[in-house]
């Protein structure tokens, strides 16, 4: 339910964009989808508004040829009202709004280079940042490119994005519906920092003249140096924090090498090696185990306790390989049935788990 209220909200704010751009048909139809999906009386209020427009709009439409001259011309977002912006500025972001996937958008191959990849987003960014780009939709345009060289140059999520596509690709997958036609560039930025601050990271070094500031929440404004700053302080805390959660293991193994030369020789391992080497086997479970060359002539205990001991070592090992091999089969059957993908899963379902058997026999018996 709560991924229905988020893809209607995404709905409710491209209805109300093409509101604004008096595309009446286009927020109708976003409308609808909102209500279908999660219906409000929001959705509902403005979802009356937008039928007695269009209506509105198809009337002066169906008037005679003539007056229809002597109006003004109904564009949508993109009539050239402000010399704020250029032409090939709006060129910029109509071609965005048509684009399809993330390659699209930047105007690079599937095989394109890192390099590449950045060549175009620097580029783009240019004629795309709002602060030098007052055409409406430079904003969103801004952050859609934002998105796209954040997933193209990270090697793991372009795996990711090439295999399965977008995050929205594969919800509306899942519900079994159709991509939209046009890229949802008004999507969240999809990295650890802002498309602003994206921005000044590729160009901070390029613009010596210039400085460039990025909006922080609660309304204040910094550099990129502070930005960068910041990233290095967080990387320094986290080398900290890295330290801090090894040095439990690091005391243990320091402990482990110390308690080497106080600690004699286990009586038994169950595998066998140089200097275990003589197999016996347990009366009870007849689990084979391995003992040293003397130990029938200097083990001074009880047999039956040391088989007891055996024993129970084997059937914890047995328990800890069960229950990995448990949270494995979960783990492909989980992320299978979450891309949907039958075939995978029906393979997941067969996957063996020998120690878990193991563990049922020696139990049944």
């Amino acid at each position: 339910m709560d991924s229905n209220k988020d893809e209607a909200e995404r709905c409710m704010e491209r209805a109300e964009r093409y509101l604004r751009e008096k595309k009446y048909e286009e927020a109708e139809k976003f409308l609808r989808k909102a209500q279908k999906l999660y219906p409000t009386k929001k959705a509902e209020d403005i979802l009356v508004k937008t039928a007695i427009l269009l209506k509105q709009n198809q009337k002066s439409e169906s008037e005679p040829t003539v007056r229809k001259r002597q109006t003004a011309p109904k564009e949508a977002s993109y009539v050239h009202t402000s010399s704020d912006y250029t032409k090939e500025q709006l060129e910029y972001i109509k071609r965005i709004e048509k684009c399809k996937d993330y390659y699209e958008i930047l105007g690079v191959s599937k095989d394109a280079t890192d390099s590449d990849i950045k060549k175009s987003y620097k580029k783009l960014a240019l004629q795309l940042h709002p602060d030098k780009n007052k055409a409406p939709g430079a904003a969103e345009a801004f952050k859609a490119i934002g998105n796209a060289v954040a997933i193209l140059t990270d090697v793991e999520k372009r795996k990711q994005y090439d295999m399965y596509g977008s995050e929205e690709d594969r919800l509306q997958n899942a519900h079994g519906r159709q991509n939209h036609s046009h890229y949802n560039y008004t999507r969240g930025f999809e990295t650890d920092i802002t498309a602003e601050e994206l921005f000044n990271l590729f160009f901070a070094g390029e613009f010596p003249q210039q400085e460039f500031y990025t909006r922080r929440p609660g309304g204040r404004w910094v550099r990129p140096q502070d930005v960068q700053a910041q990233y290095a302080h967080s990387q320094q805390a986290n080398g900290y924090t890295t330290f801090l959660q090894m040095l439990p293991v690091l005391l243990l193994i320091l402990l482990t090498m110390m308690s080497s030369f106080f600690i004699s020789d286990p009586v038994y391992s169950l595998h066998p090696n140089t200097k275990y080497s003589v197999q016996r086997v347990t009366q009870g479970l007849k689990v084979p185990y391995y003992v040293q060359e003397a130990f029938h002539s200097e083990y001074q205990g009880s047999l039956r306790r040391l088989e007891v001991s055996v024993e129970e070592e084997y059937l914890n090992n047995l328990r800890h390989a069960c229950y990995k091999e448990k949270t494995y089969k979960e783990s492909m059957m989980w992320k299978a049935r979450n891309f949907a993908d039958q075939e995978s899963f029906a393979k997941a379902k067969r996957i063996e788990m020998p120690s878990c058997r193991k563990v049922e026999e020696i139990q049944g018996a």
